[in-house]
């Protein structure tokens, strides 16, 4: 976020932001969505999300949407080993598809949902089991996108009926604590910031603040979101 006092006069989905660091993330969509808000003019966080995501009018800005979103997050699950590529037969064409490939890891990102949704768990317990940074904050990232998308109740299924609307509820708890910034932690998370990283996170709060407002989603915000965290 662009550190100016004035800042907080304004919505957190409308303060500017800004690239402190372009070193490239090795994934072909962030690093183009990097290099563009890098170049331009500084903007907001709602505005990036309504350009990069085809949602703007604006003519003058159509070079900034991200092109084929869908089909080049599954070439790079297919190089992951994540998914395969798989021609089907639809009638009078074939058409490429892209299933599982690697059930474990399917598996261990639902585990990794319903485990925070409907367990006791604690920010430093979750960061302390992992080697990557903000492991806490990424999974909770991950869940309020996948609702925004409409998408979260796929891994829910999983969970019996009790089960399910109580993950459901905790979601709305995570969206409302994570939406605000400073983050409000009535859902019992404490999040602890590293020296330097507040502006940096500040953003996540933006973002999540965009998503509560948004019917649905395209899949390119999850990627938004660990581009700061």
């Amino acid at each position: 976020m662009v550190k100016d006092a004035n800042r907080r006069k304004y919505p957190l989905s409308d303060r500017y932001i800004e690239v402190i660091n372009d070193k490239l993330t090795g994934e072909v969509l962030l690093d183009e969505a990097l290099k563009m808000m890098k170049i331009s003019e500084k903007m907001s966080v709602a505005s990036w999300i309504d350009l990069m995501s085809g949602e703007t009018w604006n003519v003058m800005k159509i070079g900034y949407q991200l092109k084929q979103v869908r089909e080049r997050l599954a070439k790079g699950l297919v190089d992951k080993g994540v998914l395969r590529t798989e021609k089907r037969n639809f009638l009078l064409f074939d058409m490429a598809t892209h299933p599982i490939a690697d059930t474990a890891t399917k598996e261990e990102i639902i585990k990794r949902v319903c485990t925070m949704l409907v367990t006791r768990v604690s920010s430093s317990s979750v960061d302390s089991q992992s080697d990557v940074p903000n492991a806490y904050l990424r999974t909770v990232s991950m869940i309020c996108a996948a609702y925004a998308a409409n998408v979260l109740e796929n891994a829910l299924l999983y969970l019996q009926p009790d089960l399910r609307e109580q993950a459901f509820n905790k979601v709305d708890e995570l969206m409302n604590d994570f939406s605000a910034w400073p983050f409000a932690g009535t859902a019992g998370a404490k999040i602890e910031m590293a020296p330097g990283t507040e502006l940096s996170l500040e953003v996540i709060a933006a973002v999540l603040n965009v998503l509560t407002k948004m019917d649905a989603i395209v899949s390119f915000v999850h990627g938004f979101i660990y581009l700061f965290v």
